[in-house]
């Protein structure tokens, strides 16, 4: 049966993305609030920096498929992956930092030093993300037990999102009245939440162990080849467009979080309340996730968690300002969206053994820089949204919570609740309409792998469990 399912890498894999995701939550969700309620950038500032960030996004996730390309193309004593986890760390935390450094500048002369800032982070944290996730599936080709590491390392990956959402008001709160300098407590928290990044990463780069001899040795990967690992796997496709359309909605949410309390709710400390019981509700989501396997179908829990996604939407958009109704909301939504996130990541493993079984070439790192793309496309599609209404409400030119008119907070509570709710549910129709690899396909995917000599038995047969309904 081959060797027996090593839970030392599902525990090492998972801890690394603690720091991954605290560094990656500090740009995508709190690096405008920065500029807008710190740094008080004009409304012309704040149009600029709103376009510079969506044509960056844009045109770093279109570099994102080379770094897989490169990842790919790696031999080294290390491995693949590791090299370049190291590398994309490092790197992109000396800029991340670089970003919430004050450094005097307004206008065009803000946008050019902070943009270069934020391409090269963006450059080196994608370098980072593609080795990273694209090692989880060379650690076992069994469904079950890739459930098991992701699941695992997705409540990491929220342990270390909440961790600064929670965190980040009251800790730069308390640092801006102690040294009197709202600037400078928040490039401190940025230099804390960069060393743990590169903290937490030590746990993946000298605690996994990668299964040898189980996939056969590729040769290197053209250019040529790398666009046709992308565009002949139809399934790879068809998960990308269903996870743009969920990140789209996803980060467009989680982005105007922090302004909602501010200017809708008036209460800006009860944002880290809500953040906290939100975070709580997703660990013990994605930790009832493999008990929720054992009994139903990825299609039906799918449905399961966009219906929940669904009600919680219509519930938060008409909900008074009461916590209780907002709170009940918001668990609904993001249960719901917990349970989305970790099947996509799911989805998205299957993809590499159907390329390999259609395409007879094995590709990890350049199939999973599809989900750093689909992150940048996503934030840079909910960065415009963020921007425009936060200009079209009045949000930003506001000198208090008081002074935003009630149109301007349904401006808000519109782009917050209602387009990414439309956006999910086109992507679960999406997913239901053209997504084809359920159980029983991977399973026998698996086994012609198996048969053509193109993948080993290092952790035991695939599909051997009985299936969920």
């Amino acid at each position: 049966m081959g060797s027996k399912f090593d839970r030392r890498n599902q525990y090492f894999f998972g801890l690394g993305t603690i720091g991954r995701d605290m560094f990656y939550s500090m740009v995508s969700l709190f690096v405008m609030f920065y500029m807008t309620d710190v740094l008080n950038v004009s409304n012309a500032t704040l149009a600029i920096m709103t376009g510079l960030l969506v044509v960056l996004r844009c045109l770093d996730a279109c570099n994102d498929p080379i770094m897989g390309l490169v990842v790919d193309n790696t031999r080294s004593r290390f491995g693949k992956f590791k090299p370049w986890i190291l590398v994309g760390a490092i790197v992109g935390a000396i800029f991340m930092v670089m970003m919430f450094v004050d450094w005097g500048l307004s206008g065009a002369a803000y946008a050019v030093v902070f943009g270069v800032c934020y391409l090269m982070w963006d450059v080196f944290y994608g370098l980072n993300d593609i080795a990273y996730w694209s090692m989880m599936p060379t650690l076992s080709t069994d469904q079950k037990q890739r459930e098991k590491i992701g699941s695992f390392a997705r409540i990491c990956a929220n342990i270390g999102m909440f961790a600064v959402v929670v965190g980040i008001q009251p800790l730069t709160g308390a640092l801006g009245q102690t040294l009197n300098n709202d600037k400078l407590s928040w490039l401190l928290f940025a230099i804390l939440i960069a060393a743990l990044m590169i903290g937490f990463q030590l746990f993946t780069l000298l605690g996994v162990k990668e299964q040898k001899g189980v996939f056969k040795q590729e040769e290197h990967t053209s250019l040529k080849q790398m666009f046709g690992v992308l565009f002949h796997n139809d399934q790879l496709l068809w998960v990308a467009v269903s996870m743009s359309l969920f990140m789209i909605g996803y980060c467009t949410t989680t982005g105007f979080g922090i302004y909602f309390f501010k200017y809708a709710y008036k209460d800006a400390g009860m944002y880290s309340v809500f953040a906290a019981v939100l975070g709580v509700s997703q660990l013990a989501a994605l930790s009832v996730f493999t008990w929720f396997r054992k009994r139903f179908t990825r299609r039906k829990l799918y449905t399961l968690a966009t219906g929940l996604v669904l009600v919680g939407y219509v519930l938060f958009f008409f909900a008074p300002m009461n916590m209780l109704f907002i709170g009940l909301a918001g668990l609904l939504i993001f249960v719901g969206q917990a349970f989305i996130q970790m099947l996509m990541l799911m989805f998205l493993a299957d993809t590499i053994e159907y390329g390999q079984w259609k395409l007879h070439k094995r590709n990890e790192s350049i199939t999973f820089s599809v989900q750093p793309f689909i992150n940048k496309i996503g934030g840079a599609i909910a960065t415009g949204v963020q921007g425009i209404t936060l200009l079209l409400s009045g949000i930003n030119d506001s000198v208090s919570p008081e002074a935003v008119t009630s149109q301007g907070i349904l401006i808000l509570k519109i782009s917050m609740m209602i387009l990414p709710l439309i956006s999910i549910v086109v992507g679960y129709v999406v997913y239901m309409r053209k997504f084809t690899i359920d159980e029983t396909r991977y399973a026998q995917i698996l086994k012609d792998l198996q048969t053509r000599g193109d993948v080993g038995m290092g952790e035991g047969e695939a599909g051997t469990e009985a299936q969920p309904v």
